[in-house]
């Protein structure tokens, strides 16, 4: 049996309310902890080196200890009606990567 690979959460937000996704950021980060989340980076400074295929606003990246725990998290009835904040309140891209 081998040991599960850790996994992050990558996110690039462009935050429309920035007054209401305040309530967003209060009420995810405690619930991705509970799924063994790490915040690794959450909105800091960027330096933009190649933008050919993307160009990013404000990332956010979450490190978890598998991409079950990544997964269980995002699918998490607690984080439902926060994740409607996000959405409400953003537009982003968000995708799951298995790390090393």
């Amino acid at each position: 049996m081998t040991a599960d690979k850790p996994a992050y959460i990558l996110v690039d937000t462009k935050i429309t309310d920035p007054v209401a996704y305040e309530d967003y950021k209060a009420a995810a980060k405690p619930i991705a902890e509970q799924y063994g989340g790490v915040y690794l980076t959450r909105g800091g400074k960027m330096d933009l080196m190649q933008t050919e295929l993307w160009d990013p606003t404000r990332i956010v990246l979450v490190k978890f200890p598998s991409m079950t725990a990544a997964h269980a998290f995002l699918d998490s009835p607690e984080y439902a009606p926060v994740k409607s904040i996000r959405l409400a309140n953003s537009e982003a891209t968000l995708l799951v990567l298995e790390g090393v």
